[in-house]
C-alpha cells in the first residue's frame, strides 16, 4: 500500500494535469473568440464606411410637392 504522502502527490499531480487541461482548453476558446471579434470589428467598419458613403450621397427632397402628372 502507499503511505499518505505518495497518496496525496498523485493525488495533487492529477489536479494539476486537470487545471493545465483545462487552461490550454480556456487559451484555445480565447483565441477563436478573439478571431471572431477581429472579423466583426472589420464587418462593422465596412459597414459604417459604406453607410457613410451612402448618407453623402443621398440629397434631401426638394420639395413635398407630387409631381404634375397627379
Amino acid at each position: 500500500m502507499t503511505d499518505p504522502v505518495e497518496s496525496r502527490l498523485i493525488d495533487l499531480e492529477i489536479r494539476l494535469a486537470h487545471h493545465e487541461r483545462l487552461a490550454e482548453d480556456l487559451s484555445s476558446v480565447m483565441a477563436e473568440q478573439g478571431q471572431v471579434i477581429d472579423r466583426l470589428a472589420l464587418q462593422v467598419r465596412r459597414l459604417a464606411e459604406r453607410l457613410g458613403d451612402l448618407e453623402a450621397g443621398w440629397r434631401p427632397p426638394q420639395d413635398d410637392k407630387p409631381p404634375p402628372h397627379y
